[in-house]
């Protein structure tokens, strides 16, 4: 009997050893722990919107891999900003020192869930801590109440290209200010031009003029004298008698105005056809002879033309109703021209201003873009217009989108209402061709993980449901901004336009997020070949963030 005590003694001395060992590892390990990580905040109460100052210590040899936490694990508080980690040394140890800026926008009292820090793969967690965020006091005592004010119309903001067509309307308005001058306004004349508008008789006597008052006979320069006095009767006979006068050899000059004088269309006296044959031939001999008669009588010749130019004027019969009509269409004619060649000027000068502009822009931006700029392209209008950053669903998606996204009525199948809390979905669908944006939110019943590939399948299921054929598939793991980590799943295939049953070459691009009870999606699709597409599709995706919890 003693010895069945004694053995039960010593067992129970062993069991209480054991426990003691026990304690003492969970104790050291507690302190290791202690020693090893540390976390404090700065205040345990804040207003609405203050922030406090949550701190990690980690001491840790130089040699440790250390992980702190990161993204949206401080719920229900919210991280404004993750400060950079200090390092301090200490002996043969070091303390790393990470900062985060918390905060709360709803009153009430939190607790912030502890926090894991990865050292060499082995998790270690922060203490639970409880803070307090209380409302702003308002003394309705102090301060005056005022009614609620009216809904005020804001201006939309609009990325309207202003610079551009002001330069553009400045351009034209340069071209069309030269056109004008030096085209289409009434210029001053001048007097070599107003001398040619005057009638043939008008400008013989003012030439005849000029020519009396030359220094010519002074300088002794007959030929120049009387080159310039025949010219100027025979100009006058071949605008005003209308005969080829200045091509003509003296004999064939008179020998034309003496069958005018026959035919009785000029008539004029014979004495004054002798003397103006005089006069050419003393011209000739001048010319071609060097001949040099008298001053006088070269200022006499000068004068005898005056008088020759004169009685012909006087002896071309007086022109005909027939003759004025036919002068009236020939200067209608001119001015006729005149203004086609204004017209021509103006229409080649701006179209060659076009195809100047149009080549540069095409060589600065390309053929495509301009075409589409000139002719219209929906997604380039979608990628060019004023976008739209939202939240949508819940839990929420913050994602910035071209247009608003419209909530959907969506009936969900009664097997999947055994499952399903709520199903939200969000979409834009292009009338014109494939390109489309959707959003979906699903709380689940249970708190259970869901089967993220299953949901992909549904959708690739849903697009061949609609006619979509030879889709292809790739995933990959993809990170948000904020380091939140979601499923991405792309690929392409032929796909259908709305409305129609032509299949054209499509891409899509699913992005996947899903915690305990629930899971979040983004949805797109859109052409193949089409460029402008592919810039939203990038900008959406690079803008999308998510809340997992």
């Amino acid at each position: 009997m003693n010895s069945i005590y004694e053995k039960l003694k010593l067992e129970n001395v062993k069991s209480s050893f054991k426990r003691f060992i026990f304690l003492c590892l969970i104790f050291s390990g507690f302190f290791g722990l202690s020693q090893t990580v540390k976390s404090e905040i700065d205040v345990n109460s804040i207003k609405i919107g203050e922030q406090i100052n949550f701190i990690v210590n980690v001491k840790a040899d130089s040699t440790d891999t250390i992980i702190f936490p990161e993204g949206q694990t401080f719920a229900p508080l919210e991280m404004v900003e993750s400060f950079a980690t200090d390092t301090i040394k200490e002996d043969a140890k070091f303390t790393l020192i990470k900062k985060y800026a918390l905060t709360q926008f709803d009153s009430g009292s939190y607790t912030l869930p502890p926090q894991q820090i990865t050292i060499n793969e082995k998790p270690f967690f922060t203490d639970s801590l409880k803070i307090d965020v209380t409302t702003v006091a308002v003394d309705t005592m102090a301060q005056k109440m005022y009614d609620i004010k009216d809904i005020t119309n804001v201006e939309k903001s609009s990325t309207f290209p202003w610079a551009w067509v002001l330069g553009i309307l400045a351009t034209l308005t340069i071209i069309c200010g030269l056109l004008y001058w030096f085209v289409w306004r009434k210029k001053n004349l001048t007097e070599e031009e107003k001398v040619a508008l005057l009638p043939p008789y008008d400008r013989a006597m003012l030439e005849l003029k000029k020519l009396e008052n030359s220094k010519y006979l002074i300088q002794d320069e007959y030929k120049q004298y009387y080159s310039e006095l025949t010219d100027i009767v025979r100009s006058y006979l071949e605008e005003d008698v209308h005969i080829s006068a200045l091509e003509s050899t003296t004999d064939q000059l008179i020998e034309k105005l003496e069958m005018l004088k026959d035919a009785g269309n000029l008539k004029i006296d014979s004495d004054t056809l002798n003397q103006f044959k005089r006069i050419l031939q003393t011209s000739d001999l001048v010319k071609f002879a060097k001949s040099k008669p008298d001053t006088s009588i070269a200022e006499q010749d000068r004068k005898s033309i005056e008088n020759i130019v004169t009685k012909t004027k006087d002896a071309i019969p007086p022109p005909t109703e027939e003759e004025l009509l036919q002068r009236e269409e020939y200067l209608e004619e001119l001015e006729r021209k005149k203004q086609r060649k204004k017209i021509n000027i103006t229409i080649i000068t701006i179209a060659s201003v076009v195809v100047i502009a149009l080549s540069v822009c095409i060589k600065y931006f390309g053929f495509t873009y301009i075409k589409d700029t000139i002719l219209g392209h929906p997604t380039k209008e979608l990628l060019e217009s004023d976008w739209v950053a939202s939240s949508y669903g819940y839990p929420p998606i913050n994602i910035e989108t071209p247009k608003i996204l419209l909530r959907q009525r969506i009936e969900l199948p009664a097997e999947a209402k055994a499952s399903i809390k709520e199903y939200q979905m969000f979409a834009y669908q292009s009338a014109l061709d494939l390109f489309s944006i959707g959003v979906t939110s699903t709380t689940l019943k249970q708190e259970v993980e869901p089967n993220i590939e299953q949901s992909v399948e549904f959708f690739l299921k849903d697009l061949e449901n609609k006619g979509a054929k030879d889709i292809t598939t790739k995933s990959e793991e993809f990170t948000t901004q904020s380091g939140v980590k979601g499923l991405k799943s792309y690929g392409s295939g032929k796909f259908k336009f709305p409305d129609s049953e032509e299949l054209e070459n499509g891409k899509y691009t699913i992005l996947t997020f899903a915690g305990k009870g629930f899971q979040q999606q983004v949805l797109l699709t859109w052409l193949e070949d089409d460029t402008y597409a592919q810039s939203i599709v990038d900008r959406i995706i690079s803008s999308v963030d998510v809340k997992t919890e």
